[in-house]
């Protein structure tokens, strides 16, 4: 059986961390070359693309991609982690005006301002219990230490924020229920924190589902638990994955051996339409197999990764 070159879209369970998952697929599918492109806690569930043999060259290019999710943000408690799955650290009293905006489904009050701010943000702050490192150390291996964390803001978008549904019924706490589509580098856990701050009581995240991962969405997820012969048939070929991600162009035949050895291309070396000026795209040959991905720098055609799958 030989090696599977491409992605597999995995509709994550709650439980395992994104290593566990790779890990048990290495197992499965008996491959070397596999990796995963974009982090999810062990609480959230939902797309996980898994990249397998040269398709592990594809992660720069597919975590870069923007991402979906459906939040639960639960107010009246705060925890450690920013999650359910963390100390609980904070209680408060949910005030009666945000109990009855939940209920009314309104957005007209603190609550639709909050997410409002959120929409508006450039700039987050990790949370701490995060993977970031300081001076080589994991920002949680320190908090889990005891250590003080600070971690600096870092530029995020938020392309949108929906409320879609709301829980105020006794015994669980008041909660809304939020479909959010961010950028790289945006912690949905830390969306949590602040709409609490900004509300004036204690919150967490207390349900997250991924339900897209750039051009991949959930639809097209398998299970992890799928038999081994279900979980090989949905690998998605190198070139179909890449093309899903990024724009394509095709090759000639001397553009091919100039993309193979690394050289500057220019639009001559392309059938039909060049690839973008500007952005990565994903070079194939005549056969549609992958050959570079590359972008245009300085007026000419530059390989940034080459591929060697049949």
């Amino acid at each position: 059986m030989g090696e599977l070159h491409g992605a597999l879209i995995i509709d994550k369970p709650r439980g395992p961390t994104s290593h566990d998952v790779v890990a048990r697929l290495r197992r499965i599918l008996r491959e070397k070359r596999i990796g995963h492109a974009g982090t999810l806690d062990p609480m959230a569930t939902g797309v996980l693309v898994i990249l397998l043999g040269e398709g592990t060259k594809l992660a720069p290019y597919l975590t870069a991609a923007d991402k979906r999710y459906t939040a639960r943000v639960t107010f009246g408690v705060g925890t450690a982690t920013l999650d359910a799955e963390g100390e609980i650290v904070d209680r408060g009293e949910v005030p009666e005006d945000l109990v009855e905006e939940l209920r009314s489904g309104s957005i007209s009050g603190r609550l639709g301002a909050a997410i409002r701010e959120e929409i508006a943000r450039t700039e987050q702050v990790p949370p701490v219990f995060s993977a970031i490192q300081i001076d080589g150390e994991r920002s949680h291996d320190l908090a889990r230490a005891g250590k003080a964390v600070e971690l600096a803001p870092r530029v995020v978008a938020v392309r949108s924020c929906l409320r879609i549904g709301s829980r105020v019924e006794p015994p669980d706490l008041p909660s809304v229920d939020l479909d959010v589509v961010v950028s790289k580098g945006y912690y949905v856990r830390s969306l949590a924190r602040d709409l609490g701050d900004r509300l004036g009581v204690p919150a967490h995240l207390s349900m997250l589902r991924r339900t897209a991962s750039g051009a991949f969405d959930v639809t097209t997820a398998v299970a992890l638990d799928a038999p081994p012969e279900d979980l090989r048939a949905a690998v998605l070929p190198l070139v179909d994955a890449v093309r899903r991600a990024l724009p394509s162009a095709t090759l000639s035949a001397d553009g091919v051996v100039r993309a193979r050895q690394g050289k500057r291309l220019t639009a001559d070396d392309f059938v039909g339409d060049p690839p973008p000026s500007a952005g990565p795209a994903a070079w194939v040959d005549s056969s549609a197999r992958l050959v570079a991905i590359g972008e245009g720098k300085d007026g000419s055609l530059v390989v940034l990764r080459g591929f060697t799958a049949p």
